[in-house]
């Protein structure tokens, strides 16, 4: 039995679980089911609602009036903070990395849509990103506000609690098809659903290995990052396991030209899933880790499992970001 942190309710869980029956017929591979986490809401929708559910939770419990939290101009975790603080009657201010053109569409459209305070940064200003936590905590202190800061991605050690939930779910979905898959795929960017699974798998005793297929940075970057991540959790939760022992599989061969953006194969997969099976994925997340399990497929390395799952996080406004790179 696993004891929970408090959390509020708000991902529409639990998700739901299928086989993509047709593709893994095409492919003559191993079965391929989806788990759909980017149907945990409306706009909040994708992996961070989940992790976001424990976050916010702390910070309503320590009377925060104000949310303060940084990505990418297209962050979906930005976005999903955006949302959830107009949801709770929190003021929301986001730190955005001027990383793409800041035209109002796909999820910087939801972040001005839903009232969230914004400031730009080039590049070279957001790499000192903990000083401008620090300014503008001090900003709404002077203010007389509560600021209360999340960090990139919602990745920290109450975040991880959101997929270690997901992990328990997962075992309930399995149970209900009759399957004892032996791999789930995730597209990895900041590192915490990767974390929260590998310690929920652990926790939910699943006979299951997690490989995260990284969007952005190397296999070394994510095996330290996470590994510090498990490490903290253990400390602040002070949970009784081994987490020097727990395996960190990360794929890095499929990160493409870079962060946010993806080569014309990637977009061919949106369009080819979207069209055989009904689901859309992201050129950013989603679709890279998708393109690249289906280039692993095709290699073999999955040859020996009967069963694999892809854990889709969500995306799709990414995609609306995008959309002028699928030609009609």
């Amino acid at each position: 039995m696993v004891n929970y942190p408090s959390r509020l309710s708000l991902a529409c869980v639990p998700t739901p679980f299928h086989c993509l029956e047709r593709l893994s017929a095409r492919l003559n591979g191993p079965r391929i089911w989806i788990k759909r986490d980017d149907l945990t809401g409306c706009v909040s929708s994708g992996n961070k609602v989940r992790k976001l559910e424990f976050i916010l939770a702390q910070a309503v419990t320590s009377g925060c009036d104000t949310l303060i939290t940084a990505g990418g101009t297209q962050s979906n975790h930005c976005r999903a903070v955006a949302i959830s603080g107009a949801q709770l009657g929190l003021k929301v201010h986001l730190l955005l990395r001027s990383d793409v053109d800041a035209d109002p569409v796909g999820n910087l459209f939801i972040d001005l849509l839903s009232g969230a305070t914004i400031n730009h940064y080039t590049p070279e200003e957001y790499s000192n990103l903990e000083s401008l936590f620090a300014h503008w905590s001090s900003h709404y202190l002077d203010l007389g506000a509560t600021p209360w800061v999340i960090p990139v991605g919602g990745s920290n050690a109450a975040g991880m609690w959101g997929y270690i939930a997901a992990a328990e779910e997962l075992k309930h979905d399995f149970q209900a098809a009759n399957i004892n898959p032996g791999i789930i795929i995730h597209a990895t960017g900041s590192g915490g659903t990767q974390a929260g699974l590998i310690a929920g798998v652990k926790l939910h005793n699943l006979d299951l290995c997690v490989h995260g297929y990284a969007v952005c940075d190397n296999a070394t970057y994510f095996d330290d990052k996470i590994r510090t991540d498990l490490a903290t959790w253990k400390h602040e939760y002070s949970v009784d396991i081994d987490v020097d022992l727990l395996p960190v599989i990360t794929n890095d061969k499929y990160l493409g030209p870079g962060y946010g953006r993806a080569g014309p194969e990637v977009f061919d997969t949106i369009r080819m899933l979207a069209a055989e099976e009904g689901v859309i994925l992201d050129p950013v997340y989603s679709g890279k880790a998708f393109y690249g399990m289906l280039e692993e497929i095709k290699s073999g390395r999955y040859a020996n499992e009967k069963d694999i799952v892809f854990l889709h996080t969500g995306g799709i406004f990414g995609l609306l970001a995008q959309q002028q790179q699928l030609q009609f």
